[in-house]
């Protein structure tokens, strides 16, 4: 059966649930308040740089399974790239070691026997420890499972774990960090090669898929912003836009952050702790053979990223980062890209871009006031990467989580 939604908010948790229903022959419309569609997977030409950047560096795995259906719908499987095999590059700042990690593509561990695809100075009962980080009581964090301390620690499960939670892992949700491997490392190298959006996340994530769903009647509204909610019983009945209120049509999905959620919805249980994301954005061309991507241990610098056109540099977990002057701050990350990558020390034009509240704050207390994609309205639905998908906020999360309303919203309207 056909139906139709209205879906507020277009980033990637709205333009998942608008896909996922499309394809089954719904009519969708998308409104954000936004100038643009994409939310915190967005793309813009940047005047400073003259170019077009990516307001961060998203990086998926080859196991993300939602992710890899999202981009195949819409015809943008070719629009992320990466090695065949999994492999990390990493150097540590401090003694200017440098090592490739190298699991290998079945699930069965055997590369942690192999000197030369482990991190240096490490031995094999440190990886069989791991192991704990699968199991364990409902509540703990990461390190309540395993230790941070010691060389694998510092050298790769900190930088690791800190990227996909955006949350120090010593606070961080063990079962957030579990998902995450439980998806990836644990399946073999073969679910855990890194894939980077090329050009830009907007080329692969949001334009075929805005592109997509206009072939199929879906509509873009962008500058609109969700006022307030009309129900009746147990229905929304009513959306205001501040130009009066108008009928609903079917089914209605919220995919906005939480405390927008909130202020629709009062009595929400949501998180309401955050954690922010810097990224700095630098016009120089690397030169050939310059690694896609490297972690930095012991730098302010966590992972650095070459484009064709540009070099970048992302910080996770980044508080004690978002009030650093930005010039300050350009200047310390372009000295360590310099150091990493041996390149000239003069400074060449930069931008720097701070999310305050980029992800909801990983931890056990946050993760248990996330909410599911239902509501006591049965033709509302939640979507967004801070609801409870089962994993931390990350875009494979946020396409999930858009799969789920989606799903739930097609369930109500044959029910």
């Amino acid at each position: 059966m056909n139906g139709r939604a209205t879906i507020v908010g277009a980033g990637m948790a709205g333009l998942s649930a608008a896909v996922a229903l499309a394809r089954h022959g719904w009519k969708v419309a998308i409104t954000d308040s936004a100038a643009q569609a994409g939310g915190r997977c967005r793309s813009y030409h940047d005047p400073q740089l003259g170019r077009v950047i990516d307001n961060g560096n998203h990086l998926v795995l080859s196991g993300n399974i939602s992710v890899k259906r999202y981009l195949s719908t819409i015809g943008a499987s070719d629009r992320i790239v990466g090695p065949a095999s999994a492999a990390f590059d990493f150097v540590d700042l401090g003694d200017g070691a440098r090592w490739t990690i190298r699991p290998n593509d079945g699930p069965m561990p055997w590369w942690v026997f192999d000197p030369r695809r482990r991190v240096p100075g490490t031995g094999i009962a440190a990886y069989a420890a791991l192991g704990r980080l699968l199991i364990g009581r409902k509540g703990e964090r990461v390190s309540d499972r395993i230790s941070l301390d010691g060389t694998l620690g510092r050298r790769l499960i900190d930088p690791v774990l800190l990227s996909a939670l955006n949350t120090d892992p010593r606070e961080g949700s063990a079962r957030l960090a579990a998902a995450v491997v439980k998806g990836s490392l644990a399946k073999g190298g073969r679910a855990s090669a890194p894939r980077i959006a090329e050009p830009t996340l907007a080329a692969a994530f949001v334009d075929p898929a805005l592109a997509w769903l206009n072939l199929r009647g879906g509509k873009l509204a962008t500058g609109t912003r969700l006022r307030a909610l009309v129900s009746e019983g147990d229905r929304v009945t009513g959306l205001d836009f501040g130009a009066g209120v108008e009928p609903v049509h079917g089914v209605v999905i919220l995919a906005v952050p939480p405390w927008v959620a909130q202020s629709l919805i009062p009595d929400l249980a949501a998180p309401t702790e955050f954690r922010g994301i810097v990224n700095a954005h630098f016009a120089f061309a690397p030169p050939p053979g310059t690694p896609a991507m490297i972690g930095v241990i012991g730098g302010t610098a966590e992972w650095i990223f070459a484009f064709d056109d540009r070099i970048s540099v992302t910080v996770s977990g980044a508080d004690r980062l978002i009030d650093h002057d930005r010039a300050a701050l350009a200047h310390t990350f372009w000295a360590e890209i310099a150091r990493v990558h041996g390149l000239p020390t003069e400074l060449p034009l930069w931008q720097i871009v701070k999310e305050k509240r980029a992800t909801f704050a990983a931890t056990p207390a946050q993760d248990a006031l996330r909410p599911g994609a239902a509501t006591r309205w049965r033709n509302l639905f939640l979507a967004g990467d801070w609801t409870q998908t089962g994993l931390p906020a990350t875009i494979e999360g946020a396409i999930r989580s858009g799969e789920t309303a989606a799903r739930l919203a097609r369930r109500a309207a044959i029910g």
